[in-house]
């Protein structure tokens, strides 16, 4: 068993977004919110607490002109236990976090490269959002420690907001990448020794919309706020951004309304400004400030936040509100405080409108600020303002609930100077980051205890140990079928052996393997990874690797995959020399059997973790989740400490696909089984050969030069 140290090496994981340790741009557009804040500030609040060592934030790095050159540095230390890393990842711009799904492998495998280049390795990863999760998931399995993860908005219920504004979806497919996301947070879901939410509402309205809900897994421990940072203004204090407003307001004296979040559809500021523009006692009452994110010209913003700002100046206009709202262009995130002072020290209150708020960091800083909320019922405000009583919620598609929670504060000074003790008073008891630390702590090492890694394990074959590149084939695609280019690529193998290991990567049984090494004169492999991925041998002597055996034994339940698979049309099990433990295989007729997808759907109803594996147009494999010929081969390279960019993987069908993305160099042979691996033509790294079988792999060691420069050739 895993014994937990006494200093944890933490590893947070947020892909997306512009990260750095200073000015953050929150707002700069839908992938620069309140999630870069977050994981910014646990990093941070966890560096400080004694029981850890250190905190590595790991990010994508871009260079890109059209961003700060801060984003592009590969380490920013942002305290002496804790620093922002930045792992390449796709081409260098930046990019926006629906486009990335296709890059998310190959961010894993660079993300191992630096980790094999560090003192040690994590004791727990947390990944923030379905991306980081699809990369967490395959780093945590591969290393053996547990995965903790926070979703921060999840792809059901926005799909579900997108569907009820009457987006179809296609619509939604096309814009969202949604299946893929959700398909990812189905697999964090099924992987992750714990989820880590902000609210209750999130577990209850969000969380159980998904067939891997288990809320015995799920931990409620709301962020932190810096009441040094947000804090009640002081008297006569002069706050430098109401010179900014100036230019807008006829009377800036009045109370402030403040709106502050990114121009999102969903951040709801449309029915704001119709709930003021459409009630002229608001309007006396007090002025309506927009925080918006920063603009230099609406024209040149990504059309979300062009759609959202113009509507918004449309409204301003159609409505007459001039002097009485405010959309400053520009503001810096260390004048946040500032405005939320500012508001306060006017009488004024803080709206948060959204249609759904996952937790509501923004409430949490103006409360802290004295600033009384008025704030969506749906989502995380719930139980913010059930523990602060520092305000109103709101029904968001309700303008006039808007008006007369708006109202209702500003009309009663009595009220409103309650609900500004109030809000002081529960941020202090309710959100400290001390506290989320202090519990978090304790949540991962209940929880670690239950996790081994690799690295404590016997050696591999010292042999391989001087070789620094490898092959690895499928057998049925390439390695049979054509006895000419079978010899021609077997003298290859032999005459560069002492620098190249050779391995084989099948769906068959060893067994059956060997029978096939033996009767077409295969080379014998140094490395033959079976069964689908679920068995691994090494050496001329097969010396099996046990650790593997036990390591993907996690969570497999084969009884309950035979059962609830026994009673689907279209499906055959096939005969008892394809099946083994760790590996159930069937013939499948897609013209009467459900989809792979509904096969993949009714285990995630069972509550059953496994990967299903489609061949052929014929072949279901359903092997643990800690399985499968990519997840096998990351591994023996690991322990080899082979790097993955000097290994070549052969595949023809399916079942090859999770071996030839992220960093590998990859050769798809001619004669793949129809179309199969067509949605790989357009990544980098993988060649579509012009010659079938091992003539097809052989041409690829020509294309990227494999014994010696060992790279695909630069582009002209």
């Amino acid at each position: 068993m895993k014994t937990v140290k006494d200093k944890q090496y933490l590893l947070l994981i947020s892909i997306h977004g512009l990260i750095r340790g200073h000015d953050l741009e929150l707002g700069r557009d839908a992938d620069t919110g309140g999630q870069t804040k977050y994981v910014l500030d646990l990093a941070r609040s966890l560096a400080e607490h004694d029981e850890v060592e250190r905190v590595d934030l790991v990010t994508r790095r871009i260079v890109d002109a059209g961003v700060s050159e801060d984003y592009a540095a590969p380490v920013e230390v942002l305290s002496p236990k804790a620093r922002i890393v930045r792992i390449d990842a796709g081409p260098e711009g930046y990019l926006a976090k629906e486009q990335l799904w296709d890059h998310l492998d190959s961010f894993m495998d660079n993300l191992l490269l630096w980790l094999n280049e560090q003192e040690r390795m994590p004791d727990a990863i947390h990944s923030h959002y379905a991306d980081a999760g699809y990369v967490g998931v395959r780093l945590a399995n591969l290393l053996g420690v547990p995965l903790i993860h926070t979703g921060h908005s999840l792809g059901r219920d926005k799909r579900k907001q997108l569907l009820a504004k009457g987006l179809s979806h296609e619509e939604i497919e096309s814009t969202y990448n949604i299946k893929r996301r959700i398909d990812a947070e189905e697999e964090v879901l099924a992987h992750a020794a714990l989820v880590v939410t902000s609210t209750r509402n999130e577990i209850e309205e969000q969380y159980e919309l998904y067939h891997y809900y288990d809320p015995k897994r799920m931990e409620v421990i709301p962020p932190g706020t810096d009441m040094k940072q947000f804090h009640p203004p002081v008297k006569n204090e002069k706050i430098a951004f109401a010179g900014q407003l100036q230019r807008y307001l006829k009377q800036p004296e009045k109370p402030m309304i403040l709106a502050l979040s990114r121009p999102d559809d969903r951040k709801n500021i449309l029915m704001l400004l119709e709930a003021y523009g459409e009630s002229q006692e608001l309007q006396e009452l007090a002025n309506l400030i927009i925080v918006a994110g920063t603009r230099d010209d609406i024209r040149e913003m990504e059309l979300g936040a062009q759609k959202v700002l113009t509507n918004i100046l449309v409204l301003i206009d159609a409505y007459d509100l001039y002097g009485k709202v405010a959309v400053p262009k520009h503001h810096g995130s260390e004048e946040v405080p500032d405005i939320y002072r500012l508001a306060a020290s006017t009488g004024g209150v803080f709206v948060n409108p959204a249609l759904t708020e996952p937790f509501g960091l923004t409430i949490l800083e103006a409360a802290a600020s004295g600033l009384p909320v008025v704030a969506t019922e749906n989502g995380g405000p719930v139980d913010i303002i059930g523990n602060c009583q520092n305000g109103e919620l709101v029904d968001p598609l309700d303008s006039h609930a808007i008006r007369d929670a708006l109202l209702k504060l500003l009309n009663d000074r009595n009220r409103w100077l309650q609900a500004s003790r109030n809000g002081i008073d529960g941020v202090g008891r309710h959100y400290t980051w001390r506290a989320h630390t202090d519990k978090y702590l304790r949540c991962i090492g209940d929880v670690q205890a239950e996790y081994q890694s690799p690295s404590s394990q016997k050696p591999v074959p010292a042999t391989l140990h001087y070789r620094d590149r490898a092959i690895f084939s499928d057998m049925d695609q390439n390695l049979m079928g054509d006895p000419e280019s079978l010899q021609r690529f077997s003298d290859a193998v032999r005459e560069n052996r002492k620098r190249v290991s050779f391995g084989i990567a099948t769906g068959r049984r060893i067994d059956s393997a060997l029978a096939v090494i033996k009767k077409y004169h295969i080379p014998q492999p140094d490395i033959l990874i079976s069964s689908m991925g679920t068995r691994i041998h090494y050496g001329k002597s097969l010396t099996e690797d046990d650790f593997w055996i036990e390591h993907i034994d996690h969570d497999w339940k084969r009884h309950r995959v035979r059962r609830v698979m026994s009673g689907l049309p279209g499906l055959k099990l096939q005969p008892n020399v394809e099946q083994s433990e760790f590996k159930i295989s069937y013939f499948y007729d897609p013209q009467h059997a459900p989809s792979i997808e509904e096969i993949t759907a009714l285990l995630r109803k069972k509550e059953i973790t496994a990967n299903v594996v489609y061949s052929f147009g014929q072949y279901i494999d359903i092997v643990p989740s800690r399985a499968s010929k990519g997840q096998a081969l990351r591994y023996v390279m690991q322990r080899f400490d082979i790097a993955l960019d000097h290994v070549l993987v052969a595949g023809g069908s399916g079942a090859d696909e999770d071996m030839m993305r992220g960093n590998t160099l990859a050769v798809v042979v001619a004669n793949r089984h129809h179309e199969e691996l067509s949605q790989l033509e357009n990544l980098e790294g993988i060649y579509f050969a012009n010659q079938s079988h091992a003539a097809g792999i052989l041409e690829a060691v020509d294309y990227y030069d494999f014994f010696n420069r060992c790279a695909a050739p630069e582009a002209e």
